[in-house]
């Protein structure tokens, strides 16, 4: 499963970068998290492109199928306690 997360991550953020700036730049996908309940999946995945992109990734164990979401990083703010 891990393989076909960072694959499918991989894929996507290429040729978001080749429509973007006509080529692709090197870089790598890893997984910040994931979590198996039951026959699901749960993959939350970056890259280390500086496009402040993230990819949330689900399969689905009852319909063999996988869910796609990419997000992109708005703000970081550092509220004190």
């Amino acid at each position: 499963m891990d393989n076909k997360a960072l694959h499918m991550v991989m894929k996507y953020a290429a040729k978001q970068a080749m429509d973007a700036y006509g080529e692709v730049p090197k870089f790598d996908v890893y997984i910040v998290w994931k979590a198996k309940i039951l026959q699901n999946w749960k993959y939350l995945l970056s890259t280390t492109l500086a496009d402040g992109m993230y990819y949330e990734l689900t399969y689905n164990g009852d319909k063999r199928e996988w869910y796609f979401d990419a997000y992109r990083k708005v703000e970081n703010i550092c509220i004190p306690d």
